[in-house]
């Protein structure tokens, strides 16, 4: 495998990043690494701290089309999907794409539409089409949805079913920054914003080919056993109520790839699989009622697990 192309393709998303998300490097590379997974991605944080904002740059670092779709509760599927329309001059049927036909679609607030709005993603979200009247429109590759949410405010929103959160492959947040990297932030956006100057680094041809060659990335045996065990591990836990499915499983498969081929290694490691494994794992397992009452979250389960699951008994 190239690992220089997947070495000096990330460091140049990540540092085009870096110059409008400070302070973020960890939580950047992750997002890199459902990029290159071709996968999905669900920011959950407050408002402000940049879910936005990551979304453009990244479109803007790879020369993708972009397109934003701010869900409320009056929003229809068709007004995501699009619509077909009678042509009466040359009286055929013609399909007015919807927004969600881009490369980089950010489905903002996306918790604010109704379950029927939403499931209008699914579609296009596990098989990179759309279908409307019987006919499939199929996706312009590279593809990744990124669904924001507000963790605090809950009044007016419909949260997401198990289902539509299966289908992000990984679920970040960004967090405060720090005080010396809000003093950056109000330094780099004194004049105009950063986002206004940047610039192409990657092409889309570039970005689909790393999508291939990470594939290759060995995954052995031993590593194998240890992503299984991890997941096995969810659906036994006392404080869960549902655990991890086998998407689970492949998804800290193809993550752990990613990010192997980042940090210029041609094989998987366990840490590789730790370093993710809350990202990948935590919003597909539902906690016991009775545990949450005592405060018990997902993330903490899963960080548990981190501790309990023996890597020696796998390798």
């Amino acid at each position: 495998m190239e690992t220089k192309t997947i070495v000096n393709l990330a460091k140049a998303i990540i540092s085009n990043l870096e110059r409008v998300i400070i302070g973020k490097q960890a939580t950047l590379e992750q997002v890199l690494a459902c990029f290159l997974s071709q996968g999905h991605l669900l920011i959950e944080d407050v408002p402000g701290t940049g879910k936005t904002m990551l979304a453009r740059s990244l479109a803007g670092s790879i020369g993708c089309q972009f397109s934003r779709i701010q869900f409320t509760p009056d929003m229809l599927p068709s007004d995501i999907t699009g619509v077909s329309i009678y042509n009466q001059n040359n009286r055929k049927f013609e399909f007015k794409p919807g927004p969600v036909i881009s490369q980089i679609v950010l489905a903002d607030e996306i918790n604010r539409a109704t379950p029927k709005t939403q499931s209008a993603l699914l579609e296009v979200m596990d098989e990179r089409q759309v279908t409307i009247d019987g006919e499939s429109h199929p996706m312009k590759m590279p593809f990744m949805v990124i669904g924001t949410q507000n963790p605090i405010e809950y009044e007016g929103t419909f949260p997401l079913p198990e289902a539509q959160l299966d289908r992000f492959l990984m679920k970040v947040t960004l967090g405060y920054p720090s005080m010396l990297e809000e003093i950056r932030i109000l330094e780099s956006q004194q004049l105009h914003h950063p986002i206004e100057d940047l610039k192409e680094v990657i092409t889309s041809t570039q970005v689909t080919k790393a999508q291939t060659l990470i594939k290759q990335v060995l995954v052995s045996q031993p590593v194998k056993r240890y992503i299984v065990d991890f997941v096995r591990a969810t659906r036994e836990h006392s404080d869960v109520y549902l655990g991890a499915s086998p998407r689970g499983s492949l998804g800290l498969f193809r993550v752990g790839q990613a990010m192997a081929a980042i940090r210029g290694r041609e094989y998987v490691t366990p840490d590789d699989i730790k370093d993710i494994a809350e990202q990948v794992l935590a919003h597909r397992v539902i906690v016991q009622p009775a545990a949450k009452l005592h405060g018990v979250t997902s993330s903490m389960i899963i960080r548990d697990l981190l501790d309990t699951v023996a890597i020696s008994s796998s390798i």
